[in-house]
């Protein structure tokens, strides 16, 4: 593999094929770029997780010096299990619609995908700015790499002149986001024949009190935010992911797990409506439970956290992104991204750009415009002359 030449798309076909689902190991994909790197005469290094299952990716391409540019993006994807897919998810499929089809198409193998096939072209360049390269593992289950990698390049890399979070939005340019929490609740009832329910203590129906609850919270919410918020829905908003629980139509049910949380405007404390829920738990609904029997218990973990992300000291990632993108759009999301964690940890400016409409994420049947590889092509090519110069 020494180097080898490879296009856009070609990189990223190779990248689409490795099935890395959050809940499998990315190292196949990792290995396989730190041999590409290496190819090139691009030594990198790895930030694994705690069982070695899983790792992180930094590289330098040019001089190992201050004011380079990170190009960051995370190697997992989504699961495809029983979506209805018309193509091989991982296989990259250009159909005569001008689209890719193939899991991690938009979300979010292409833009890395497309820094990798340039790297001769950096490395020929003989730049006098470095080009960083940041891949993370476990972004879709709560960004859970991005947090040990941007320590461990707070260490070793100079500090960098901006940031760049390579996620789908259509090559414009993104200066913040919502933060994101989530949490498990664990309501343990007593169990008792359905026609008792005074002897016992159903954890469904307590769990369903506390969803009701953050159904009226959220009614609040939605009152207090204006609808000229350049956030849209402008309110923090609640979800419930899953609930599991119970045995038998005749049995009230002993154990109820409750997967929630909720996305968290980037200028207020992320944990606040978290910490108003689980006060409200204790204060409120365990009593009540208690009431029917003493052995009822509440218990709660945090599931993961996502910063959020503000406009503020961004303007130079700003500047520089929509140079290199050509676009005149600079905006927010309510999706969550690695941004908040770079920002906060390295206190370097930084923007989320790149290829792919958000729209496409997660779905089935997955695609990227093959206008947009261009798009980003050309965001790579004038980045680079930038790079060049002094």
């Amino acid at each position: 593999m020494a180097g080898e030449i490879v296009d856009s798309v070609e990189m990223l076909r190779r990248l689409v094929a490795f099935d890395t689902t959050s809940r499998n190991s990315n190292l196949e994909l990792i290995k396989y770029v730190q041999g590409y790197l290496k190819g090139h005469g691009v030594e990198s290094k790895l930030v694994p997780n705690e069982d070695g299952s899983k790792a992180n990716l930094f590289a330098t391409v040019g001089p190992n010096v201050k004011d380079g540019v990170v190009l960051s993006g995370h190697t997992d994807v989504v699961p495809v299990d029983g979506q209805p897919w018309d193509t091989d998810p991982w296989t990259l499929t250009l159909k005569s619609d001008g689209k890719y089809y193939g899991r991690g198409t938009c979300d979010m193998k292409a833009f890395y995908a497309i820094a990798l096939a340039m790297l001769p072209d950096f490395q020929k360049a003989k730049l006098k700015k470095p080009i960083h390269f940041a891949l993370s593992y476990d972004e879709e289950v709560g960004c859970i790499g991005a947090h040990s990698l941007a320590a461990a390049m707070a260490k070793e890399v100079p500090r960098p002149r901006a940031i760049i979070i390579g996620e789908p939005t259509m090559m414009t340019v993104v200066h913040a986001h919502k933060g994101a929490q989530m949490y498990v609740t664990k309501f343990t009832g007593f169990e008792a024949h359905s026609s008792m329910t005074h002897l016992g203590v159903s954890a469904i129906h307590f769990a369903g009190e506390f969803v009701h609850h953050l159904n009226t919270v959220q009614d609040k919410l939605d009152t207090q935010f204006p609808p000229t918020s350049e956030f849209t829905p402008p309110a923090p908003t609640f979800n419930v992911g899953t609930i599991l629980g119970g045995t038998a139509g005749n049995i009230l049910a002993r154990e109820c797990e409750v997967l929630w949380g909720y996305r968290e405007l980037p200028d207020r404390p992320l944990a606040a409506l978290g910490d108003e829920a689980l006060k409200w738990l204790n204060d409120v609904l365990l009593p009540k439970m208690k009431a029917k029997h003493p052995s009822a218990q509440i218990e709660t973990v945090v599931r993961s956290s996502t910063v959020g992300f503000s406009p503020a000291g961004n303007e130079e990632a700003k500047a520089l992104a929509a140079n290199w993108s050509g676009s005149n759009t600079v905006g927010s999301v309510v999706y969550g991204t690695e941004a908040g964690i770079f920002r906060s940890t390295l206190g370097v400016p930084t923007v989320v750009c790149g290829p792919g409409d958000i729209a496409q994420a997660h779905q089935p049947n997955e695609f990227l415009l093959a206008s947009q590889v261009t798009a980003c092509e050309g965001f790579m090519q004038r980045m680079l002359e930038w790079a060049k110069r002094d």
